[in-house]
């Protein structure tokens, strides 16, 4: 290799290593990355819109026990526990029982008909730009998250959830 070509060769290496390891050094000074939060957290708070427009604040139900729910209207097993939940948030809801669901990334017009439908009485907010859905590290669908009185997770849920199950998650809630 004659001179010029070394120049060259060792420039592009240092180059290379210059912007890797600025990335590196960016990735963890990142301060946005947050941590998924696990059973013992504190449920990170957050504010989202109902399909009626108002706003929603997760802390407007400190006291309360909460079943998170994270769906989408084209997820089938989404589908297929709607009715669980629905049945179990009528049983309980007199004592207290909250269920919020948080639909990722759809339009009103489609949320309102797939929670019209199903006759979906608790409330559900829009997630449009998965602020919330990343915040909760939420990949498979659906997703659940149990949170006690106090605001912090007890159980965290992936995957569709039988009526029975539900019914077992909103009593341990409740006892707590």
């Amino acid at each position: 290799m004659n001179k010029k070509t070394r120049f060259w060769v060792r420039r592009v290496v240092m180059l290379t290593l210059i912007v890797l390891i600025g990335y590196a050094l960016w990735q963890g000074l990142d301060t946005d990355k947050k941590k998924a939060p696990e059973v013992g957290d504190k449920a990170p708070n957050f504010t989202l819109k109902t399909l009626d427009g108002k706003k929603l604040t997760l802390d407007d139900f400190h006291g309360k026990p909460v079943l998170l729910n994270f769906w989408a209207s084209w997820c089938k097993p989404c589908e297929a526990e709607m009715p669980a939940i629905q049945k179990v948030y009528e049983k309980y809801k007199d004592q207290g029982f909250q269920v919020v669901g948080v639909n990722i990334a759809e339009t009103e017009v489609a949320v309102s008909g797939f929670t019209r439908e199903l006759a979906i009485t608790f409330p559900v907010v829009l997630d449009r730009d998965r602020v919330v859905t990343k915040r909760y590290d939420v990949g498979r669908l659906p997703a659940t998250y149990l949170i006690d009185r106090n605001g912090k997770i007890i159980r965290k849920m992936k995957g569709q959830m039988l009526e029975e199950e539900v019914d077992g998650y909103a009593k341990e809630a409740l006892s707590k």
